[in-house]
């Protein structure tokens, strides 16, 4: 018979990746005793298979091709990288796949960890069973909040499992690299795994469905982007879709819509991802499992005042920092709930509004050149009704981009909104734009007017003079 322990607490939080930790921290913050229940790793998808591993294997790729693009150095760096190097660092920044750090500081903040498969039984309750076999149900006095995250989707090919393809826990875990690899997808995932594994010594054909990468981005970007990894090597096709996958004697063979047969020893579908809550017990509050959550702007799911859908299983932003954000709004309400504070600051920009999921979207993508966005796209802007101008530069314009790099190459965009003169999104595509970015979310999120913005003096010579470049051309 399996033993049963029920034990109460004020909050349980179910996941514990990134976004469920940053729960547990506000709650415990607050003062509210809180379980955090956890199937795998402590950290989530983003510590062992996503960001950390990820970036571990671009930054030297990154490295070497702005060295390369520096006078008086890039003759010394035209060399393979060192691969196994590259590999054993990734491994560290992936703490090899444990997670005894994160533990402590779980541990540290004073939030209760149990491992196992956590579901909901009903209102306010969770059940897990830990490795010992003790059931627990955990009852929440205030609040539930599911941080589950999401897992790759596959595309339905026939007898795709038996190919044994990649996701991107394969691509960034990887212990060799692939003598030649399919990459299918136009996304992140895609661009910045062809970006590596080619720099790696693998040889790169990426397959993309549409018209060209990066899709959620301004249309320049994904034609940069695309320019850079031809210009590597990537044999990018673009309007591709693949028909049928196979694996015969070891090789795996993909056939595409235009009867192209592709050959290579590994192939990687970064094609989306689908929240995971196939097995949370969602049908025992009346919710469809496998579904997407809806929530409200303090990330409460709507006719549950104790369920909360934190991070990426709500389809808002699926990205690692938002999700942190998103954790951070829904702690603080969660705490105020639970004080009894009669009415919560919801109104845009409020301490219990996410308001950025909408409006300040911040992204990059590693790749060479990098991309990196916040807020809306031209067309985005239009779609939402915004009378608006797009302002483009390109950073040869800027000293500091000259200084950066031999020949650089990249460009900015800015969206003004011509009503309010504001900023509603930034985009910048080149070397280095990655740590300019957050300028850019600053002036979005805090709706910095136009006339504020040109006294916000760039440093001579640094590439954010790009802002003085983007100003000058908006007012002419």
């Amino acid at each position: 018979m399996t033993e049963t322990e029920s034990i109460e607490y004020d909050v349980v939080v179910v996941g514990a990746g990134p976004v469920g930790e940053n729960v547990a921290d506000r709650t415990r913050a607050a003062g509210l005793s809180t379980a955090i229940v956890e199937s795998e790793l402590i950290g989530g998808e983003c510590s062992y298979w996503a960001c950390m591993p990820s970036k571990a294997l671009l930054r030297p790729v990154i490295a070497r091709a702005d060295a390369r693009r520096v006078p008086g150095l890039g003759h010394l760096v035209q060399g393979p990288l060192d691969t196994a190097a590259v590999l054993a660092h990734r491994d560290y920044e992936a703490s090899g796949w444990k997670d005894d750090g994160q533990v402590r500081w779980l541990d540290g903040i004073g939030a209760d960890l149990y491992r196992g498969q956590g579901r909901l039984d009903g209102p306010r309750k969770v059940t897990v069973t830990g490795p010992d076999g003790v059931r627990h149900v955990l009852t929440a006095r205030h609040a539930v909040a599911v941080c589950t995250g999401t897992r790759a989707l596959l595309p339905d090919l026939p007898a795709l499992a038996d190919v044994k393809p990649w996701t991107s826990r394969e691509a960034t875990s990887a212990k060799a690299a692939p003598g030649r690899l399919i990459v299918v997808g136009g996304g992140v995932v895609a661009v910045e795994m062809a970006t590596a594994w080619q720099a790696l010594g693998s040889r790169v054909t990426l397959l993309v469905r549409g018209k060209g990468l990066l899709p959620r981005m301004e249309p320049f970007a994904g034609e940069l982007v695309a320019d850079a990894l031809s210009e590597a090597g990537v044999d990018l096709r673009t309007g591709t879709s693949v028909t049928s996958v196979t694996r015969e004697n070891g090789t795996v063979v993909a056939v595409t819509d235009s009867g192209d047969r592709i050959e290579a020893d590994e192939i990687l579908f970064a094609t989306g991802r689908a929240p995971q809550t196939d097995d949370i017990g969602l049908d025992t509050i009346g919710l469809e499992p496998g579904s997407w959550l809806t929530v409200d702007d303090t990330l409460r799911v709507p006719h549950n005042d104790w369920l909360y859908a934190v991070g990426d299983v709500n389809h808002r932003a699926l990205l690692t920092h938002q999700g942190k954000y998103q954790a951070r709004i829904a702690g603080a309400a969660i705490a105020a709930r639970a004080e009894g504070v009669p009415l919560l600051e919801t109104d845009p920009w409020g301490a219990h509004a996410a308001t950025a999921d909408h409006d300040a979207v911040p992204q990059v993508v590693f790749t060479d050149p990098e991309a990196a966005a916040v807020g809306l796209s031209l067309a985005e802007a239009e779609q939402a009704g915004h009378r608006v101008r797009a302002v483009d530069v390109e950073f040869s314009s800027v000293a500091g981009a000259g200084l950066y790099a031999d020949g650089y190459r990249g460009r900015a965009r800015m969206i003004v909104d011509l009503d309010e003169e504001i900023l509603r999104g930034v985009t910048f595509v080149g070397p280095g734009v990655g740590e300019l970015i957050h300028s850019a979310t600053i002036a979005v999120a805090g709706q910095v007017p136009i006339n504020r913005l040109w006294h916000a003096v760039p440093s001579y010579p640094t590439i954010s003079e790009v802002w003085l470049r983007l100003l000058e051309a908006y007012r002419g």
